[in-house]
Protein backbone atom coordinates (compact mmCIF):
# COMPACT_ATOMS: atom_id res chain seq x y z
CA UNK A 1 0.00 0.00 0.00
CA UNK A 2 0.86 3.80 -0.90
CA UNK A 3 1.12 4.50 2.84
CA UNK A 4 3.62 1.85 3.74
CA UNK A 5 5.96 3.26 1.72
CA UNK A 6 9.00 5.86 3.36
CA UNK A 7 7.99 9.28 2.93
CA UNK A 8 10.79 9.83 1.47
CA UNK A 9 10.96 7.12 -1.48
CA UNK A 10 7.08 8.84 -1.78
CA UNK A 11 8.97 12.38 -2.69
CA UNK A 12 8.35 13.40 -6.19
CA UNK A 13 9.44 16.22 -8.24
CA UNK A 14 7.22 18.76 -9.63
CA UNK A 15 7.69 22.13 -11.37
CA UNK A 16 5.97 25.10 -12.15
CA UNK A 17 7.43 27.78 -14.23
CA UNK A 18 8.99 30.59 -12.04
CA UNK A 19 9.89 27.71 -8.77
CA UNK A 20 12.41 27.82 -7.13
CA UNK A 21 13.53 24.71 -5.22
CA UNK A 22 14.72 23.86 -2.06
CA UNK A 23 16.36 20.51 -1.93
CA UNK A 24 17.76 18.55 0.89
CA UNK A 25 19.26 14.99 0.44
CA UNK A 26 21.04 13.02 3.64
CA UNK A 27 24.18 11.08 3.75
CA UNK A 28 23.58 7.39 4.47
CA UNK A 29 22.07 6.70 7.76
CA UNK A 30 22.32 10.32 8.78
CA UNK A 31 26.08 9.35 9.51
CA UNK A 32 28.69 12.70 9.29
CA UNK A 33 30.50 11.28 6.14
CA UNK A 34 31.01 15.63 5.15
CA UNK A 35 33.33 16.28 7.44
CA UNK A 36 36.02 15.43 5.07
CA UNK A 37 37.28 18.61 3.11
CA UNK A 38 38.30 16.60 0.66
CA UNK A 39 35.02 14.67 -0.26
CA UNK A 40 33.38 18.35 0.31
CA UNK A 41 35.26 19.70 -2.45
CA UNK A 42 34.39 17.02 -4.73
CA UNK A 43 30.66 17.67 -3.60
CA UNK A 44 30.92 21.25 -5.03
CA UNK A 45 32.65 20.48 -7.89
CA UNK A 46 29.66 17.99 -8.58
CA UNK A 47 27.44 20.76 -7.92
CA UNK A 48 28.80 22.91 -10.68
CA UNK A 49 28.67 20.66 -13.39
CA UNK A 50 25.40 19.25 -12.52
CA UNK A 51 23.97 22.72 -12.40
CA UNK A 52 25.24 23.61 -15.90
CA UNK A 53 24.09 20.43 -17.05
CA UNK A 54 21.07 20.69 -16.47
CA UNK A 55 20.44 24.43 -16.94
CA UNK A 56 20.05 25.24 -13.30
CA UNK A 57 21.69 28.32 -11.44
CA UNK A 58 22.13 27.75 -7.53
CA UNK A 59 20.45 30.18 -4.98
CA UNK A 60 22.00 29.55 -1.80
CA UNK A 61 23.70 26.43 -0.05
CA UNK A 62 25.32 24.38 2.89
CA UNK A 63 27.22 21.44 3.15
CA UNK A 64 26.47 19.75 6.60
CA UNK A 65 28.01 17.08 8.25
CA UNK A 66 25.66 14.77 7.83
CA UNK A 67 23.05 16.54 4.94
CA UNK A 68 22.79 18.55 2.46
CA UNK A 69 20.63 22.00 1.21
CA UNK A 70 20.66 23.05 -2.02
CA UNK A 71 18.07 26.33 -3.35
CA UNK A 72 17.93 26.04 -6.75
CA UNK A 73 16.63 28.34 -9.92
CA UNK A 74 15.71 26.25 -12.89
CA UNK A 75 16.53 28.16 -16.27
CA UNK A 76 13.76 25.88 -18.12
CA UNK A 77 10.64 24.80 -17.83
CA UNK A 78 10.78 21.13 -17.13
CA UNK A 79 14.16 21.02 -15.12
CA UNK A 80 15.32 17.70 -14.54
CA UNK A 81 15.53 17.78 -10.58
CA UNK A 82 16.16 14.12 -10.31
CA UNK A 83 18.84 13.85 -12.86
CA UNK A 84 20.37 17.13 -11.39
CA UNK A 85 20.50 15.06 -7.92
CA UNK A 86 21.76 11.63 -9.77
CA UNK A 87 24.45 13.57 -11.15
CA UNK A 88 25.73 15.90 -7.44
CA UNK A 89 25.40 12.73 -5.16
CA UNK A 90 27.15 9.86 -7.53
CA UNK A 91 30.78 11.49 -8.46
CA UNK A 92 31.06 12.24 -4.72
CA UNK A 93 29.62 8.33 -3.64
CA UNK A 94 32.59 7.34 -6.38
CA UNK A 95 35.61 9.11 -4.86
CA UNK A 96 34.49 8.73 -1.36
CA UNK A 97 34.77 4.81 -2.13
CA UNK A 98 37.53 4.85 -3.92
CA UNK A 99 39.33 6.83 -1.22
CA UNK A 100 38.56 4.16 1.39
CA UNK A 101 39.46 1.13 -1.13
CA UNK A 102 42.81 2.90 -0.67
CA UNK A 103 42.95 3.50 2.57
CA UNK A 104 41.74 0.28 3.90
CA UNK A 105 39.11 2.17 6.47
CA UNK A 106 36.87 0.18 7.67
CA UNK A 107 34.06 2.99 7.22
CA UNK A 108 34.00 0.99 3.87
CA UNK A 109 32.18 -2.20 5.58
CA UNK A 110 29.50 0.40 7.15
CA UNK A 111 28.67 1.80 4.10
CA UNK A 112 28.28 -1.37 1.81
CA UNK A 113 25.02 -3.23 2.27
CA UNK A 114 23.43 -6.26 0.88
CA UNK A 115 20.71 -5.42 -1.09
CA UNK A 116 19.69 -8.93 -2.10
CA UNK A 117 21.12 -12.24 -1.68
CA UNK A 118 24.92 -12.31 -2.81
CA UNK A 119 24.17 -8.72 -4.13
CA UNK A 120 26.05 -6.09 -2.20
CA UNK A 121 26.24 -1.70 -2.91
CA UNK A 122 28.29 0.70 -1.33
CA UNK A 123 25.78 3.30 0.02
CA UNK A 124 27.40 7.46 0.79
CA UNK A 125 24.07 9.22 0.32
CA UNK A 126 20.55 8.09 1.83
CA UNK A 127 18.65 6.09 -0.92
CA UNK A 128 15.33 8.26 -1.63
CA UNK A 129 14.96 11.75 -3.78
CA UNK A 130 15.24 13.64 -0.05
CA UNK A 131 12.89 16.70 0.11
CA UNK A 132 12.02 19.37 -2.41
CA UNK A 133 9.97 21.70 -1.48
CA UNK A 134 8.91 24.89 -4.33
CA UNK A 135 9.04 28.64 -3.87
CA UNK A 136 7.43 30.86 -5.83
CA UNK A 137 7.45 34.10 -3.61
CA UNK A 138 10.05 36.46 -2.43
CA UNK A 139 9.37 36.09 0.74
CA UNK A 140 9.21 32.53 0.85
CA UNK A 141 12.74 32.48 -1.16
CA UNK A 142 14.33 35.01 1.88
CA UNK A 143 13.27 32.58 4.18
CA UNK A 144 14.36 29.55 2.61
CA UNK A 145 17.97 31.66 2.41
CA UNK A 146 17.92 32.10 5.78
CA UNK A 147 17.01 28.60 6.58
CA UNK A 148 20.04 27.31 5.13
CA UNK A 149 22.24 29.81 5.83
CA UNK A 150 21.19 29.54 9.57
CA UNK A 151 21.66 25.43 9.87
CA UNK A 152 25.72 25.61 11.75
CA UNK A 153 24.13 28.00 13.76
CA UNK A 154 21.16 25.97 15.21
CA UNK A 155 23.33 22.94 14.99
CA UNK A 156 25.86 24.72 17.42
CA UNK A 157 28.51 24.20 14.37
CA UNK A 158 29.78 28.47 14.87
CA UNK A 159 28.10 31.62 16.02
CA UNK A 160 27.48 33.63 12.94
CA UNK A 161 26.19 31.64 9.85
CA UNK A 162 29.31 33.55 7.34
CA UNK A 163 31.63 31.74 10.27
CA UNK A 164 30.64 28.17 8.51
CA UNK A 165 33.09 27.70 5.39
CA UNK A 166 30.62 25.30 3.90
CA UNK A 167 27.96 27.78 2.79
CA UNK A 168 26.84 30.47 0.51
CA UNK A 169 26.25 32.35 3.70
CA UNK A 170 29.81 34.58 3.99
CA UNK A 171 29.05 35.09 -0.56
CA UNK A 172 25.99 36.81 0.70
CA UNK A 173 27.87 39.19 3.41
CA UNK A 174 30.11 40.34 1.01
CA UNK A 175 27.55 41.04 -1.88
CA UNK A 176 29.07 38.98 -3.63
CA UNK A 177 32.78 39.88 -3.59
CA UNK A 178 33.79 37.05 -1.83
CA UNK A 179 34.90 34.17 -4.40
CA UNK A 180 36.14 30.86 -3.45
CA UNK A 181 37.33 28.35 -5.68
CA UNK A 182 36.65 25.44 -3.06
CA UNK A 183 32.91 26.30 -3.30
CA UNK A 184 30.16 26.01 -5.69
CA UNK A 185 29.53 29.18 -7.72
CA UNK A 186 26.29 30.96 -6.82
CA UNK A 187 24.05 33.17 -9.01
CA UNK A 188 23.28 35.86 -9.06
CA UNK A 189 23.69 38.32 -6.79
CA UNK A 190 21.37 38.31 -4.08
CA UNK A 191 17.71 40.31 -5.48
CA UNK A 192 18.39 39.72 -8.81
CA UNK A 193 16.01 37.08 -9.37
CA UNK A 194 12.90 38.47 -7.96
CA UNK A 195 12.81 40.55 -11.09
CA UNK A 196 10.78 37.50 -12.62
CA UNK A 197 6.91 38.82 -12.75
CA UNK A 198 6.22 35.06 -11.26
CA UNK A 199 8.57 35.96 -8.39
CA UNK A 200 6.77 39.49 -7.37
Amino acid sequence: MQNDIPHRKRVKHYHDPGDLHELTFSCYRRLQLLTNDAWRTNLARSIDTAMAAWSLRLIAFVFMPNHVHLLVLPLTSEPQIDKLLADIKRPCSVAAKADLLQSGSTLLDKLTIRTRPGVRAFRFWQEGPGYDRNLRTEAAVLASIEYIHTNPVKSQLCKRASQWHWSSARWYESDGQLLDPLLPIIHPLPGEFFESPTLS
